[in-house]
This record gives structure tokens, C-alpha cells and sequence, in this order.
């Protein structure tokens, strides 16, 4: 298999810094949530990973339990590393995280430093890896104290399992607190991982203040809304879509006063001479502490039509007064207990 020319790969797709770093993060980065488990197939899994590498995106975002089942993202992402792009290992950033539930038991899920460090070295055998660039905490653990998480991070950078420590869906105060801790470790916190969307709006409240205080890169998830951000569900719950399938959107959470608004959302982006996502990208990406939004791919034709909007993150003040009427919570943030406590 061959690729583009690097000239040809990195004039695709504009970087970032991430934070006060010196890592910088294509604006698009791809994340392995939702198509790249055992129900999928490997070929398609391959063909979008490639077309990916070939458009700039350097990024991929895993994690332990991703799938399904548990872990097949990151074998079948291992599989394809190493017989595909084994020898581009280092223009690549590769992430994952643990938090969630991943094993049975008491040390499977949460915050422990047990739980963390068990994960990550099981992830790197499924990916067939020495190290990751980034390893993040999944989600903020209340009943372990946040020195024993942080600490567990500041021993995957110091073993030189991972390069970088992440966080994601930490509130405001528990961000400052890790990167204190970590700080005092000798660990930078390299990047946060929220949920940002225009549906989903909870991190413009304090969240991105402290990130660009404190010199912390921001990589928002689903900016897509889960496909709401899309237009799909605008004619109806379409077959095979995740809330079809009552997975992590689910049918009441699409109102009817949320696809109104999606519609005159969409109005906007065909002003923009842009689709409906690629408005949804570009406007999560206004922001400079924004170092990079990761998206979704079922297909290589989606992943095409979603990474032309970078490099168009500019808005007039009427576009984004506009939009400002219609990006609206939607009630559809699912990981808000990690960020309230």
C-alpha cells in the first residue's frame, strides 16, 4: 500500500497547537468510537483509516472499552497499524483512555490506579504498541481521590507508556485541581476531552477559561451531536441509526423543538455553502483554545465530506448571531455526571 507524498498529506488538513505544547493536532482528528468494532467490516475500517492518513489526519482517539465488543477497536486498529502503517508509527498521534467499565469486578471501571495502569498496558498489547502519545482519564471518579487518578497518569508518562496525560469530562474545578497535582508530579496535563457541540454548549461556561489559563489543549467530542448535527433525523429515526438502535442517543431525546432548530441550523450552513456538519465542525472549531474537533466515520464518503471543514472556522457577527438562536441545549449530554462532580 502506498500513500500520499508527506507534502501532499499535510497540505490536506491545518494543525493546531495544542495548548502551550509542543504538540500540535490536525483541526479534524478521527475518533474510533462507534465503526470500528467486530460489526463492522475490517475492509472499511481499513479504507477509512487510510483515506484519513492520506487527507492529514495524523489523530486517532480510542479507548478500552470501545467496540463492540470491549476491545475490539483497538485490535482491530492494531491489526490495521501494523500491517498498514507500521512504518508511519511516529507521524502519528495515537490516544486512548480508560474510566468506563472495561472487566468484572471492582478493578474494571473508574478512577483507581489499579484499574488505570492494568488498562493501559492491556491496550497496548491489543494494539500491538510500546506506548501511546496520549492516555487520558475517561471520566472524573469522585469516590478516588483525584491524587491517586493523577498519579496513575504521572506514572504512564514517567514509565514512557504514554508521552502525554489527558483528561476528559472533567468540570472546570477538577481540571484546574489535575493540572495542579500533575504539575506537581512533574507532568504537564497536555489536553482536556470534552463533549462541545452546538446542542451541547456546557464547556463556554468555565470549562475553556481554565483550559486556556492554564495552557491545556481542548479536543471536543461528539460536535456532531451523536448525528443530530447531521440532518439525518430531520425526515424521521432512519434504520441502523443510533437511535434506532437505543444506544447512546436515544429516541426522546429528539424533540421536536430540537429539530427545528437543526433545520434552521442547516439553513445557515447552506448559506456558508456549507452541509449541516460541516457548519457544526467549523463552529466548534472557532475557537483558538479549540485545538481540534474528533469526529466519527461509518464510510470513507463521510469522512471526506466532514474534514472539508477545516480551515473554514471564520464567521461574520451575523452568522454567528444567528446561529447563537439555534445552538441550544438540547438535553442530550449523556456524560454529565463525570463533569459534575
Amino acid at each position: 500500500m502506498t500513500y500520499l507524498a508527506a507534502q501532499d498529506r499535510y497540505s490536506q488538513t491545518p494543525y493546531r497547537r495544542c495548548g502551550r505544547s509542543g504538540l500540535d493536532l490536525p483541526e479534524v482528528s478521527l475518533g474510533l468510537w462507534q465503526n470500528f468494532g467486530d460489526d463492522r467490516p475490517i475492509d472499511t475500517q481499513r479504507a477509512i483509516l487510510r483515506r484519513a492518513f492520506d487527507l492529514g489526519v495524523t489523530h486517532f482517539d480510542l479507548a478500552n472499552n470501545y467496540g463492540p465488543p470491549y476491545g475490539t477497536a483497538e485490535i482491530n486498529f492494531g491489526r490495521i497499524l501494523g500491517e498498514d502503517f507500521r512504518p508511519y508509527r511516529d507521524e502519528l498521534v495515537i490516544s486512548t483512555k480508560a474510566g468506563y467499565d472495561m472487566w468484572p469486578g471492582p478493578y474494571g471501571d473508574h478512577g483507581s490506579r489499579k484499574y488505570l495502569l492494568a488498562s493501559l498496558d492491556q491496550s497496548l498489547a491489543r494494539m500491538g504498541l510500546d506506548y501511546v502519545d496520549i492516555f487520558y482519564s475517561h471520566r472524573s471518579d469522585p469516590d478516588t481521590p483525584l491524587e491517586e487518578t493523577m498519579g496513575a497518569l504521572a506514572t504512564a508518562v514517567t514509565s514512557g507508556r504514554a508521552l502525554y496525560a489527558g483528561i476528559s469530562s472533567y468540570n472546570a474545578q477538577r481540571t484546574e485541581q489535575a493540572a495542579a497535582i500533575l504539575r506537581e508530579m512533574g507532568v504537564k496535563l497536555l489536553i482536556h476531552q470534552p463533549s462541545y457541540s452546538m446542542l451541547n454548549r456546557w464547556i463556554e461556561e468555565d470549562l475553556l477559561e481554565v483550559l486556556g489559563r492554564e495552557g491545556i489543549g481542548c479536543i471536543a467530542f461528539s460536535p456532531l451531536a451523536q448525528g443530530l448535527l447531521t440532518g439525518k433525523y430531520l425526515g424521521g429515526i432512519p434504520d441502523g441509526s443510533r437511535a434506532a438502535r437505543s444506544g447512546s442517543l436515544t429516541e426522546d431525546q429528539i424533540s421536536e423543538r430540537t429539530l427545528a432548530h437543526i433545520s434552521a441550523l442547516g439553513d445557515i450552513a447552506r448559506q456558508r455553502g456549507q452541509s449541516l456538519a460541516q457548519l457544526a465542525l467549523s463552529w466548534a472549531l472557532r475557537d483558538e483554545r479549540v485545538t481540534s474537533v474528533l469526529i466519527g466515520a461509518s464510510s470513507v464518503a463521510q469522512l471526506e465530506e466532514n474534514l472539508a471543514a477545516a480551515g473554514h472556522t471564520q464567521f461574520t457577527g451575523d452568522e454567528l448571531a444567528a446561529i447563537d438562536r439555534h445552538a441550544v441545549e438540547a438535553g442530550i449530554n449523556i456524560w454529565a455526571a463525570s463533569s459534575a462532580g
